[in-house]
């Protein structure tokens, strides 16, 4: 199975999905003239700050509030993809393998901010009186039921793929985890794992944004924290981090003693698919949950949306990175910047986690261990949401339950399963939700460049003009 998987990713992850990932990103940057630079500090404004209250708060309409939302996105955003797939990253593809995801960062802002845009435009109102937007919906509506067969093809693979990438992929690294940490058992993890998951998500988008608005700021600032210690205190060896990351970007790692090496293009493939599994931008994941987003205006949810790839890109995969070349545990040979010596057969979270203990002690162990646990587990709990509107759309918005039930299982099963395995399946999950997707934000670019201009030329300055309500 896990040959086969290889050879479906070594295809799907080829030149042509590269070219179509970097090609969208740099064609919706140019047609947006840079939006995601422009516009950044305003971005992260309206996503932290609350609106003056005004005439145009009688026009919003959706479920959550805008920080809400993105808190439930980085939920299912700020997961093990940023902790064990950086881990995973680096000792395939070498130093050059964060260099890759900041491009795919980079660019992907502008791509979240288009699939968040169009998800906001052509979203419906579900039988639950819910909102509901997605790829499905913007491919149905913007381009016409000829390409129903696009959407089709978006929500099938997006409510498969919710029980790989956003579901077993996280619950393999908790259990992993916690039996290196804690020494508890796997099959003990999963059954927990599965009827935390139950208890939560029955209770609808609701509690899964209560839940996520708690703990996502709690669990960034435990994890940032600590890496951000073990940066300063060896201050030193930033700069030759730094120079690591771009030297390899652009040249192959030797071999030494039993180290085969790593060539250019390895750094490159295993830098684009775990940024896209870390920032999930161009998959059309941030369109599930933009769609529920209260506000007045698809612009101000697509630049909320666009600030947590980000976040989740820029800072997180990054301190995850130097903190692991810092340490030298991404290299099998030994520390090639610290010097330290050492032999390890950990992977994803494990080898993460061996590296901050190695900073910080046991301190160090704990901090990426609890990271682990609930970065993965508020992914679970997020991710099911989009494989519900996925699923929804499939069935019509009918067997709800037995998708949560499938979906449960899925947890359980994920924490016994193969590493390797789960990994494979969640690379493969990710390239089949993301082709569909690009091809429908290129051909609805114009909708997204006019939305935007709109906003920015006529809606703005309409809003600055009228007189601002008294708060209450």
């Amino acid at each position: 199975m896990l040959d086969v998987l290889d050879k479906i990713n070594s295809f799907l992850w080829g030149t042509p999905s590269l070219v179509l990932l970097f090609g969208t990103g740099l064609f919706l940057t140019f047609m947006l003239r840079g939006l995601q630079f422009r516009k950044l500090l305003y971005a992260f404004k309206l996503a932290f700050t609350k609106e003056e209250p005004s005439s145009s708060a009688d026009k919003s309409e959706g479920d959550i509030s805008n920080f809400k939302t993105l808190m439930t996105a980085l939920s299912a955003t700020i997961g093990n993809g940023n902790i064990a797939g950086v881990a995973t990253a680096l000792t395939i593809g070498g130093p050059g393998a964060i260099f890759w995801m900041w491009v795919v960062g980079l660019l992907g802002m502008a791509t979240k901010y288009a699939e968040a845009l169009l998800a906001m435009k052509y979203r419906v109102k579900n039988k639950n009186g819910e909102y509901s937007g997605g790829p499905m919906y913007y491919v149905e509506k913007g381009l016409g039921s000829k390409w129903k067969w696009l959407a089709v093809a978006f929500a099938l693979f997006g409510a498969f793929a919710a029980l790989g990438i956003g579901n077993s992929v996280q619950s393999n690294t908790i259990a992993d985890v916690m039996t290196s940490s804690f020494q508890i058992n796997n099959v003990v993890t999963g059954i927990v794992l599965a009827v935390l998951t139950g208890l939560i998500i029955f209770g609808g988008i609701q509690r899964i944004s209560t839940v996520a608005s708690f703990f996502v700021p709690i669990m960034a600032f435990l994890y940032i924290g600590g890496s951000l210690i073990i940066i300063v205190l060896n201050y030193d060896m930033i700069i030759p981090a730094f120079e690591m990351i771009f030297y390899y970007a652009f040249n192959p790692v030797a071999a030494a003693g039993g180290f085969t090496g790593i060539i250019i293009s390895e750094a490159i493939r295993s830098g684009v698919s775990r940024g896209i599994f870390s920032n999930e931008a161009g998959l059309g994941t941030a369109a599930l949950i933009a769609g529920n987003a209260k506000t007045d205006h698809p612009v101000k949810q697509a630049l909320v949306a666009m600030t947590g790839t980000f976040i989740v890109t820029i800072v997180v995969c990054t301190m995850t990175g130097l903190v692991l070349l810092i340490t030298g545990f991404w290299d099998p040979t030994g520390g090639a910047i610290s010097g330290v010596e050492h032999a390890t057969s950990l992977d994803g979270g494990a080898l993460t986690s061996a590296a901050f203990g190695h900073a910080l002690g046991t301190v160090g162990e704990y901090i990426v261990s609890f990271s682990v646990i609930f970065f993965g587990f508020s992914t679970i709990v997020g991710w099911y949401m989009y494989g519900e509107k996925c699923f929804e759309y499939l069935t019509n918005y009918r067997f709800a339950n037995s998708y949560r039930l499938i979906y449960i299982l899925a947890t359980g099963l994920g924490a016994v399963a193969n590493l390797e395995l789960v990994w494979a399946f969640a690379d493969m999950s990710n390239a089949l939700m993301m082709i569909p997707n690009l091809i429908a934000l290129i051909l609805l670019y114009k909708v997204i460049v006019r939305e935007t201009n709109h906003y920015f030329n006529e809606y703005m300055p309409m809003m600055k003009a009228q007189p601002r309500k008294k708060a209450s």
